[in-house]
């Protein structure tokens, strides 16, 4: 067998709207027989994940605390998830120091996966430093050709964008919008390509192409009936277009009888 977690596996095992059921079944795929030892310790770093997620701290702590002492990918990995555990509760400083040693320690081992995935957690615990982050992320991309690795770019990208959108920058954030959509379309599952059409659409409303973002909302609204953010910009759209409608014809000239 593989002498470390694939990640194929690794996604298959995860379901990150649910971690009650994700620690469940990386409680299960541990206690198998005949795994490596590395193995079966990483895949108990994802359940301390999926613990932390369901907030219980210190039970996902204590088993972090027993994969110790750890060298090479298992390092790795304990820091990104003790990085992971501080962030969710709050304790950023913290956070960044751990994913910062966890990018040190990725780069050391030549691990460009878990590189990018401490550079993406930074930008989102180090907001002050966001988009040096993000650019280190992508710089460890630029040597990638492995796809799965490649995918973080529709991660990097789309933080990227948000950020420039919260802070009132959505002409800028256009443009990584449209990026994280091509890295979607191009490495990504399906479920990432539909929320970066979703993204996309809604910078464009914000921007004033609305009968871009409206075409967009329309597809997804047909692919995915019942999607509740879809009928969300679907109605802003329609006050936008009511708006521009109104605004129109009180523009137009009155020809007197």
């Amino acid at each position: 067998m593989d002498e470390r977690l694939q990640q194929a596996e690794l996604d298959a095992l995860w379901r990150y709207d649910d971690p009650i059921a994700s620690a469940e079944r990386f409680a299960i795929a541990a206690a198998e027989p005949d795994r490596p030892e590395l193995v079966r310790a990483e895949l108990e770093t994802q359940r301390a994940r999926a613990l932390g997620l369901q907030g219980r701290y210190a039970e996902a702590d204590g088993l972090l605390d027993s994969l110790e002492p750890a060298l090479g990918t298992l390092a790795v990995r304990i820091l990104l998830e003790r990085g992971r555990l501080r962030n969710t509760e709050g304790l950023r400083a913290e956070a960044v120091r751990l994913f910062e040693s966890a990018l040190l320690a990725a780069r050391r081992d030549d691990d460009a996966f878990l590189a990018v995935d401490a550079a993406h957690m930074l930008a989102i615990a180090d907001p002050a430093r966001s988009e040096q982050w993000t650019e280190e992320g992508l710089a460890e991309l630029a040597a990638v050709t492995d796809p799965r690795t490649l995918r973080w770019g529709v991660a990097l990208h789309n933080n990227r964008g948000w950020a420039l959108f919260e802070a009132g920058r959505p002409q800028e954030a256009l443009g990584s919008f449209e990026a994280a959509l091509e890295a979607a379309e191009r490495y990504g599952t399906l479920d990432q390509q539909f929320a970066a059409r979703w993204s996309l659409a809604r910078c464009l409303r914000e921007v004033g192409r609305w009968q871009e973002a409206l075409d967009i909302q329309a597809r997804l609204a047909a692919e995915r009936p019942g999607e509740s953010d879809v009928a969300d910009e679907l109605a802003a759209l329609a006050e936008v277009e009511a708006h521009v409608r109104d605004a129109a014809t009180e523009a137009a000239p009155t020809i007197e009888p």
